[in-house]
């Protein structure tokens, strides 16, 4: 079975592993994201050491963004806009297939933990479902018939807007370009900011997560309203937080007010939105998927090349 590369890279730490899947990780590597330069020059430098084992058939990117992940354009590969300080515009994906000679798979980390958990987690035997973290930022990606969420670039669901009632919650939101959208009012750093002390110490009875759980039911009622998916899976640091999904779970159901008559919705609602079914593995575990697919693509386009030659 060939063996593939996956990189899980965050605003805070980059994961890389070598397996064939969630059964099959034979190494693993952590490292502190810091500049471009220096995070990829250790990316490199692990897989390197591990294809003196065996050869990597590809290797797939699942990073924060945002990305431009459309091969024709001329900044394909690149990070975009991202607040990360140094991070803006740095081609990661050229980089890396420049320094392995292999081809490589890149999409949003949302996007990517999606795909694995089609695969190998929560979502198996689904086709519309949604997938969100909620940490650092908010993210979200998802499968529409089938196939991962892509239009004019990536979905970025963190950064809907969602009613912000500031008689009851003054803070104004942290994200840099919209302030008060969901990502800005609910993410880690809004958190911290309005509580002035990080959210995996806030004790579970604190006034934070009423209203972190009334935010997220906020998002979560537009995604079901536009995309009716079959089950929507939450991972990332914040939802580690115990008390939050019951407290989410009964807030969608209360917004919805019976409008949407489903059975998944209206009883089985701890069903519906779940946590991931891989864990913290989805994200580094979907890089591994984008880079199975990044050889599936390179090798139909060869085999559609020899039949027209033919």
């Amino acid at each position: 079975m060939p063996l593939w590369g996956g990189i899980e890279a965050g605003g805070t730490k980059t994961i890389c592993a070598v397996g064939t899947g969630p059964d099959d990780l034979r190494a693993e590597l952590l490292i502190l994201t810091t500049t471009p330069e220096e995070t990829i020059q250790q990316v490199i430098r692990f897989f390197r050491q591990q294809a003196q084992e065996e050869p990597l058939a590809a290797v797939g990117i699942a990073t924060f963004g945002p990305l431009d992940r459309n091969p024709d354009s001329p900044s394909f590969g690149h990070i975009t806009t991202t607040p990360k300080p140094g991070w803006a515009h740095a081609d990661l994906a050229g980089s890396v297939r420049r320094g392995l000679g292999t081809p490589v798979g890149f999409d949003t980390d949302v996007n990517a933990a999606a795909l694995a958990e089609h695969e190998w987690g929560a979502a198996r035997g689904l086709d519309n479902f949604v997938y969100l973290t909620i940490g650092t930022g908010i993210g979200g990606g998802g499968m529409v018939n089938g196939r991962l969420i892509h239009g004019l670039n990536h979905p970025e669901m963190g950064h809907i807007r969602i009613p912000h009632d500031r008689a009851l919650d003054p803070f104004e939101g942290s994200c840099p370009y919209h302030g008060d959208c969901l990502e800005g009012l609910a993410a880690g750093p809004a958190l911290e900011a309005r509580w002035g002390q990080p959210a995996a110490v806030l004790g579970a009875d604190h006034p934070a997560w009423p209203l972190e759980a009334d935010y997220l039911a906020f998002g979560l009622v537009n995604l079901i309203c536009i995309l009716l998916p079959q089950c929507i899976i939450m991972g990332g640091g914040i939802m580690k937080q115990r008390q939050l999904f019951p407290l989410v779970r009964r807030r969608v159901q209360e917004l919805l007010h019976g409008y949407l008559q489903a059975p998944m919705i209206l009883d089985r609602i701890d069903e519906y939105i779940v946590p991931p079914g891989l864990g913290h593995r989805a994200g580094v575990l979907g890089a591994i998927a984008l880079a199975q697919r990044a050889a599936q693509t390179i090798t139909g386009s060869i085999q559609k090349d020899s039949s027209a030659s033919e």
